[in-house]
């Protein structure tokens, strides 16, 4: 084997000739090199790879693994937990709401309202055009506080309702004790309250209250709500009914043919009290009606012509 080198500075060039054992020594020594080379690198690395995964290490692994399984078993729980509260505060929310709903009703009736005007067993009416927002800057809110606001809203709705419900349930009591109206359905005033001459004798006489003729066995009304107070005969009355409406009012009706009512009931206003009839000291069928203010006998003709509340 010969082999030349050429020098570059110079130009010259020389010459060299191998023998059979040069060339095979050289020959092992340029393929040799990157097989070691290549040897050496893959003991390398089989080492490092077995001083990293040591028996200690594994166990480390085991334990780390170990731990973050606790975790999410325990984050597992803690949702389970809130999901639970979450779906109860919702049923107590809708249960709020169906009371909320018959307060509405009631309320509605109370008021005398239109049929369907407020009509709480449906959803409110809603509309109007969608205007697309920039979501970008959007954050969705805490659901547990939304909950909670909404919870408040509803408690304070509720509130408010009741104190309505309560300010017209007085002023219907109110109105049920006003008195005003007169004491029979069909009839005519046939006597008036002040001086007038006794049917019987023909003497100037005090008349207490004013008559009311009509058809024997007609409807006797109670002009107000009130508690009766006396249903039974009476002297000079015949049959009585006697109403105590409170606020220092009574209302007498007399000269019954039957009394509907006993004492200690409690009666509505126009709710029937007696049938008319001619007992007692009358010369026919009518009632003798009476009002008391404080004790004393007033004109019922105030009353009878004034209008409901």
């Amino acid at each position: 084997m010969k082999i030349i080198v050429v020098s570059k500075r110079h130009g010259s060039t020389r010459s060299f000739t191998l023998g059979g054992w040069t060339r095979a020594l050289l020959s092992a020594c340029i393929v040799g090199i990157p097989v070691g080379a290549a040897t050496f690198a893959v003991s390398y690395l089989t080492n490092e790879s077995s001083d990293v995964m040591t028996a200690d290490s594994a166990v480390a692994w085991n334990d780390s693994l170990e731990e973050q399984k606790v975790d999410v078993e325990q984050a597992r729980n803690l949702a389970e937990k809130k999901v639970a509260a979450i779906t109860l505060r919702v049923a107590e929310l809708q249960a709020r709401l169906v009371r909320l709903d018959a307060l509405g009703e009631r309320l509605t009736k109370m008021a005398k309202l239109d049929n369907g005007e407020f009509d709480f067993s449906s959803a409110p009416a809603l509309g109007g055009p969608e205007q697309n927002l920039d979501e970008s800057s959007y954050a969705p809110p805490d659901f547990q506080l939304v909950l909670e606001q909404l919870g408040q809203q509803i408690e304070d709705r509720q509130q408010q309702l009741n104190t309505l419900e309560a300010l017209m349930a007085k002023r219907k009591l109110q109105n049920d004790v006003f008195l005003a109206g007169r004491p029979i359905k069909k009839g005519w005033m046939s006597s008036r309250y002040g001086r007038r001459s006794d049917p019987f004798n023909g003497r100037i006489a005090w008349h207490a209250g004013v008559d009311f003729a009509g058809k024997d066995g007609a409807d006797i009304v109670a002009v107000a709500a009130g508690v009766v107070t006396w249903s039974g005969e009476r002297y000079g009355y015949g049959e009585l009914v006697e109403v105590n409406h409170g606020n220092g009012f009574k209302t007498r009706y007399a000269h019954c043919k039957s009394n509907l009512v006993k004492v200690g009931d409690v009666v509505k206003k126009g709710q029937i009290v007696a049938l008319m009839g001619s007992s007692g000291r009358s010369t026919g069928p009518h009632v003798h009606f009476e009002v008391y203010k404080n004790g004393r006998t007033v004109d019922p003709s105030a009353y009878i012509h004034r209008t409901n509340r």
